[in-house]
């Protein structure tokens, strides 16, 4: 039975790995929970909890102590950086957790680590900041709106400079405060072909699971109250796919007919691929393709787990041009690299790599990418552009250059989408959703025709 020091000791190591060499927090933290899968649903819990709630808070709680230590943030040694963000996360937080406790932990770790020299420090910061938490002054939201909301949400300032310009002032105070909303629940699509949607809630539900019926596409579930997927029958057995109703979108949009060939050209894990197979209803083919052959065993496991036969991985490099697969495909799905953007609730250390210049360099990757993916497209075929984010230089703009460099032309959505969904679409066949705006993810959307 792990305590509660080493649960925080667990905590510490993946955000030292986060701080130190820029590993990815989700990755480091799955990968955690599947080794100690003897671990309490609490401790499970309060272990993932711990690990997002910092690197989602990392700007906040850094001006939060900040406002009370001699010693910048900054300039702490990594391993306290990590311990006193940890508690001060707790302390403004986790209100399970007694500020008395996360303060004598931070000092039980410090020492533990070898840091015996400044545990006076660090309880002596951490006290202050535990008297003083509601008395702490915010940037001025009319004096300094963008600091102000860089604070409050922990958002780089760049980013919220960006966002206001690109969506407005109130959209993006709508987009930041999604964030934090319902972070418990997992999206999944029930896969048709295998099972009912109705039977695939009665299954879930019968294993513990709370289930509700997710918004815009008719099988798509959110579930929580579970332990960990692993140990769910109705998983294994490939009667779900865990995805975005974002995404689900695409397979939608697609609107694969009896018998279509389509080609996914950058597809790991595989969910939209596996949705375009479960729409075909065991007809056709999906040739889902990646870059790796990690991605590609990805795409496997999924394959394998749901039992689809009429969907097969392979090993690719989408800016490699593929003579063999010109002009072979009825639909061809461009889920192309991104800055992500739109998904900072689930991976939210996406907000501290991204750059404005990284954005650029992913719009040129994307237009090299579709330049080969456009002549795999049958004449009159359909070419799908998405990506999950929702910077203009790799979506609106992004159109504008197909249109005007590539033999396509925007195809309308309707008929396939729900009009729900497609409420504030500016021009047909282009599809911009807005965390805080609609309820999924940040996700871009083109349907396309070649002429």
């Amino acid at each position: 039975m792990t305590n509660s020091l080493n649960l925080r000791e667990m905590a510490l190591e993946i955000l030292l790995e986060v701080e130190r060499n820029g590993a990815y927090p989700n990755v480091l933290l799955k990968q955690t929970l599947d080794k100690y899968l003897y671990m309490e649903k609490q401790e499970r819990a309060f272990l993932t909890r711990l690990v997002e709630g910092i690197v989602e808070r990392k700007l906040t709680l850094d001006y939060y102590l900040n406002q009370v230590s001699k010693t910048p943030v900054n300039k702490m040694k990594p391993v306290i950086r990590c311990i006193m963000r940890m508690a001060v996360y707790q302390i403004f937080y986790m209100d399970a957790v007694p500020d008395s406790a996360a303060c004598n932990e931070a000092v039980k770790l410090a020492q533990k680590k070898g840091f015996q020299t400044l545990k006076g420090f660090v309880n002596g910061v951490l006290r202050n900041l535990s008297r003083q938490k509601d008395a702490i002054v915010m940037p001025d939201r009319v004096k300094e709106p963008v600091k102000a909301l860089s604070v409050h949400y922990s958002i780089p300032e760049w980013l919220v400079e960006k966002v206001i310009e690109d969506y407005g002032t109130e959209n993006a105070k709508n987009m930041f405060a999604s964030l934090y909303e319902n972070v418990g629940a997992t999206t999944i699509r029930v896969n048709n072909s295998k099972i009912s949607t109705e039977e695939c809630v009665k299954l879930l539900e019968k294993e513990g699971v709370h289930v509700e019926k997710a918004l815009y596409v008719e099988n798509a579930l959110e579930i929580s109250g579970y332990d960990s997927l692993a140990f769910l029958e109705s998983f294994e057995n490939g009667y779900f796919q865990v995805q975005d109703v974002s995404s689900m979108l695409v397979g939608l949009a697609a609107d694969p007919k009896p018998g279509d060939k389509v080609i996914d050209i950058c597809a790991a894990p595989g969910g939209k691929s596996i949705h375009v197979a479960d729409l075909l209803r065991g007809t056709g083919h999906v040739e889902a393709r990646d870059l790796t052959d990690y991605k590609v065993s990805l795409i496997e496991e999924n394959i394998i787990r749901c039992g689809f036969e009429n969907v097969s991985a392979k090993r690719a490099d989408a800016l490699v041009l593929d003579e063999d697969a010109k002009e072979t495909a009825d639909i061809v799905i461009a889920d192309l690299p991104c800055s992500g953007l739109g998904v900072l609730k689930k991976k939210s250390d996406i907000k501290y790599r991204m750059s404005q210049s990284q954005i650029e360099e992913l719009a040129k990757l994307q237009r090299d990418i579709l330049k080969n993916a456009v002549t795999y497209v049958k004449s009159g075929g359909t070419l799908i552009y998405s990506t999950c984010t929702i910077a203009k230089e790799e979506n609106d703009l992004q159109v504008d250059w197909i249109l005007e460099n590539l033999p396509l032309q925007l195809v309308s959505f309707k008929g396939c989408l729900c009009e729900e969904v497609l409420e504030n679409t500016d021009r047909e066949g282009v599809l911009q959703l807005l965390p805080g705006r609609e309820k999924t993810d940040g996700f871009f959307l083109a349907k396309f025709r070649k002429v």
